[in-house]
């Protein structure tokens, strides 16, 4: 889940459902670990820190980073740059914000986004009036 001030938390799998283990379980396995810490992880082309780190798309295999340093000139990396340092930014650009940087990212590591199916268009009701008797 991405939460509006960019940081990400814990959702459900794809059934909805959570995993068997709990939170207290979980923060039992990391004891010395602030739940919204992560780890420090180097920006995999200049060293430098990250501002985000996220596995991309299930099945792809593309760890996607976006690097202030690095990535000023993709245009959809530098829109998400740019709404992370605004402080009066709008929680409600986020969702395409991220949605355009990952596709801008899998599409550096060869991977396009499939196009959404068109939803098929709905029956209209056919009315037709006849007089009576004719019909």
């Amino acid at each position: 889940m991405v939460r509006p001030d960019g940081s990400f938390g814990r959702v459900g799998n794809l059934n909805g459902s959570l995993d068997h283990v709990s939170d207290e379980e979980l923060a039992r396995l990391y004891p010395d670990r602030d739940e919204d810490e992560q780890p420090a992880r180097p920006c995999s082309r200049c060293e430098g820190e990250l501002l985000l780190h996220w596995h991309g798309p299930l099945i792809t295999g593309v760890w996607m980073e976006l690097c202030p340093a690095c990535d000023t000139r993709r245009p959809a990396a530098r829109a998400f740059l740019q709404w992370h340092r605004d402080p009066d930014r709008d929680p409600k650009a986020l969702p395409k914000l991220f949605e355009d940087w990952e596709t801008e990212t899998m599409h550096a590591h060869g991977w396009a986004r499939a196009p959404q199916p068109e939803a098929p268009p709905s029956p209209q009701a056919h009315l037709s009036l006849v007089p009576r008797g004719e019909g």
